[in-house]
């Protein structure tokens, strides 16, 4: 379900192409699936995956996501051979996305480290709108 965005081209200093960015006013969502939108189900039991129901929170809240024009991309730890029956899970809950990228690594603890701005936020239980709060991070020391 890939869909191109509305990309707009950057430079560096020197003039050099750099990678595009979207719009301020879009958000590009990585979204997880098992413990995020539906139950966590764990790659060694995938007779579950396509019983399990979606958070009904998060159905309503990716389909305003997606009307709005965010970009929404389910990043899973579920493997390749789990595409098929997750993008099936999906189309049957009506749940609209640009990407699926599968084989995310597995254990939690996560730290991405990225050139561009990247903004997480941890699932606690209801998928509803976000809103704005001051945490610590860690980051490069200068």
């Amino acid at each position: 379900m890939s869909k191109e965005r509305n990309l707009s081209a950057e430079t560096n200093e020197a003039g050099e192409s750099i990678s595009p960015q979207l719009p301020k006013e879009i958000k590009n969502y990585l979204i997880d699936i098992d413990g995020t939108i539906t139950d966590d189900v764990p790659n060694e039991e995938p007779e579950r995956m396509s019983s399990c129901k979606p958070f009904p929170d998060a159905v309503e809240t990716l389909d305003k996501w997606y009307v709005e024009g965010h970009v929404l991309t389910f990043f899973t730890s579920r493997t390749e051979e789990h595409r098929e029956v997750t993008e099936v899970w999906l189309k049957k809950h009506a749940i609209k996305y640009h990407g699926l990228l599968m084989g995310k690594p597995r254990g939690g603890n996560y730290h991405w480290i990225d050139n561009h701005i990247v903004r997480a936020t941890r699932f606690e239980g209801k998928f509803t709108e976000m809103i704005v709060k001051q945490k610590n991070v860690e980051v490069f020391k200068g």
